[in-house]
């Protein structure tokens, strides 16, 4: 190869270089920003393809797409003095494109440091106004719906960006303070627990006593009844052994001193010293006739 060949080839290669710098493309999830010698010369560039002059401008582009900010947990204070552990957060993305590549140079950990920053005196801001119970339950929402609106004017201002939403994710209490509200909870339980003991007991014991005096109500009204039952029945027994008997009373008097009989001599080693001419022997005597 000769050194006029050598030299097309190089001259064709720069062209093309040259050629392929000047043409650049943003897509639809991309911000990009135009520089001509280091100044900006476009601060929002549309997407689509688009053409520069080569070495003199250059093209920057950022991350155009809704970011996360997950921040790391700190320790805030309440209007009590009360310290809480909150992890939050947050969902951005980039609104003023040059007014972020001025804060940031594009550099999303920048932006991001930022942000983080910001989110913090917010939240100490907001947390420090409130009590413990407003913060974890009472005011939380409203407290992370100023602590947005708060946040993305002033990051607007600050970086350009723009805060869309600002979340706690948890909020949890120090490991002393833990402790402490466990102890106390687990006290306020077992002076719960006693007081159902106890009520129960009384309850039971208020049961049991009126069981046991339907208990003895309701034996003292069956033997009642009974009784009467029971000399209801011996009345009409007398009743009818009177009636049968006094339709033949010489029957009667026999049948008796049979009854008599069997039971007095029932035993062969009994005996009895009578006058045999008594009345009891009446029925065993001969018979005049």
């Amino acid at each position: 190869m000769n050194l006029r060949n050598l030299i097309v080839i190089v001259i064709a290669v720069v062209i093309v270089s040259l050629a392929m710098d000047s043409v650049y493309t943003v897509h639809e999830t991309e911000r990009a920003i135009l520089l001509r010698f280091g100044a900006v010369s476009e601060a929002d560039v549309e997407p689509g393809i688009h053409f520069k002059m080569p070495i003199a401008e250059q093209i920057n582009k950022a991350d155009g797409r809704v970011l996360t900010l997950d921040s790391t947990a700190e320790t805030y204070f309440t209007l009590e003095k009360k310290p809480l552990i909150v992890d939050s957060f947050a969902k951005w993305r980039i609104n003023n494109v040059l007014r972020y590549y001025e804060a940031t140079r594009f550099d999303e950990r920048i932006g991001e440091r930022i942000l983080q920053e910001r989110i913090n005196e917010g939240l100490r801001n907001e947390i420090s106004r409130r009590d413990m119970h407003e913060v974890v339950s009472g005011e939380r929402d409203e407290l992370m719906d100023n602590l947005t609106a708060e946040l993305n004017r002033v990051m607007a201002q600050a970086a350009g960006i723009e805060v869309i939403d600002v979340r706690v994710k948890r909020i949890d209490l120090p490991t002393e303070v833990s402790t402490a509200v466990y102890d106390r909870m687990n006290s306020e339980r077992q002076i719960e627990a006693r007081q159902y003991r106890a009520t129960g007991r009384e309850l039971a014991l208020g049961i049991r006593a009126d069981a046991e005096r339907q208990t003895v109500v309701i034996e003292a009204q069956a033997y009642r009844q009974a009784e009467q039952i029971r000399g209801d029945g011996d009345a009409q027994s007398a009743a009818i052994y009177a009636d049968a008997f006094n339709k033949d009373p010489d029957f009667y008097q026999f049948y008796r001193s049979i009854n008599a009989y069997t039971n007095v001599f029932k035993d062969k080693s009994d005996f009895l010293v009578l006058d045999p001419n008594s009345e009891f022997f009446k029925y065993l005597e001969r018979d005049p006739s």
